[in-house]
């Protein structure tokens, strides 16, 4: 049977590193799970709401607690040996659920922050994507291949985070290409400088390529040469960032229609969309992202896919397949980009106090 305890605030049920077959429930009071999250180092304090488990995954898993368990009021807790939870367990198929649910959502979390910390999110970053391949190119004496990349980076990203250094990483590759063209001469001295506070995701590529006269070192992965698909997708993007939408939708659609890499003609199939949006083709852009989203469900644009959507009927004026656009949104699971959920909500905000008012 599992074991009453009471334990008072400030207390701790258990430390981080501790090794336990026990499997506690909040029954009252208040609990924190206390841990340093992988990907940035801040600490992280998460609250327990009654009725939850916590601890099963280490007293289940037979390694060491991750966490410290820490009591903020005073708490009543249920506890269980691994063998009575399993019993319990058999007999609640709805636990079993909810903890499924809950651990689910936490290997989504480990899965992006493992994700950032292998640098796989920077194929995610369009931005930061680019303006590596460009640091790539010019440590590796590619001039005029870095000198494109940064001048493509700089013509869509003028005030990107980066726009600062590839500004100058341009200005060094201009002055070697013209003195050594490409592929001549010592390799230039770049520095970490570069991505220094860029954020989460930030990747240490841009390392001290060595002084002159110096072989430069080689990147760990990268393209010999930005592909042809790459350099027109860039450049659709970049006539999209200029407000040229009508070049930039034949620029993907020229693109889609060419075949090749099927990450960029995803890429450019999605970018089709957004510049009928920017057309007013709001017809268009419902069948067209439509098509998307059927096409590639997996796809990292899915979400903003969406959104368009929502965006497309509500300027249509049909105001319930909008909402419902922006309500699917909010519900979705993922956590790929924060900032279109918030669009999400401010849209449906808007919506709903117009049609109470």
């Amino acid at each position: 049977m599992p074991k009453a305890g009471v334990y008072r605030a400030n207390s701790v049920i258990y430390f981080q590193g501790d090794l336990s077959d026990k499997i506690f429930i909040l029954q009252n009071g208040t609990v924190s799970l206390n841990y340093t999250d992988i990907e940035n180092g801040k600490e992280v304090h998460e609250i327990i709401e009654k009725g939850e488990f916590f601890g099963v995954k280490s007293a289940l898993g037979k390694y060491p607690r991750e966490e410290n368990a820490l009591v903020l009021a005073d708490a009543q807790v249920l506890q269980f040996s691994v063998p009575e939870f399993e019993v319990f367990a058999q007999a609640n198929t709805r636990i079993i659920m909810k903890m499924l649910k809950v651990f689910s959502n936490q290997l989504r979390r480990v899965h992006k922050q493992v994700d950032n910390l292998l640098e796989k999110s920077e194929a995610a970053s369009p931005e930061a994507g680019l303006f590596d391949a460009g640091v790539y190119y010019l440590k590796n004496r590619q001039y005029g291949s870095a000198k494109y990349v940064f001048g493509r980076y700089l013509t869509y990203y003028p005030a990107g985070r980066l726009a600062e250094q590839a500004s100058r990483y341009l200005e060094v590759a201009e002055g070697a290409c013209a003195k050594y063209g490409d592929g001549k001469g010592p390799a230039p001295l770049i520095t970490e400088t570069a991505r220094a506070g860029a954020g989460p995701g930030a990747s240490p590529k841009a390392e001290a390529a060595g002084g002159a006269g110096g072989a430069p070192s080689q990147a760990s992965a990268g393209p010999e040469e930005l592909s042809g698909t790459a350099k027109a997708y860039y450049d659709g993007v970049s006539l999209f960032s200029q407000g040229k939408y009508k070049d930039a939708l034949m620029a993907f659609k020229k693109l889609v229609e060419a075949g090749g890499d099927p990450e960029y003609q995803a890429k450019a199939y999605y970018d089709m969309g957004r510049s009928l949006f920017m057309l007013a083709q709001y017809d268009a852009t419902i069948r067209h992202l439509t098509q998307f989203v059927q096409t590639y469900p997996k796809s990292p644009d899915l979400i903003d896919s969406l959104f368009w959507l929502g965006q497309a009927y509500e300027k249509k004026g049909e105001v319930d397949r909008a909402k419902g656009f922006y309500k699917k949104i909010i519900a979705m699971e993922t956590d790929e980009d924060a900032s279109v959920r918030l669009k999400a909500k401010k849209s449906l905000r808007i919506l709903e106090e117009a049609s109470r008012g």
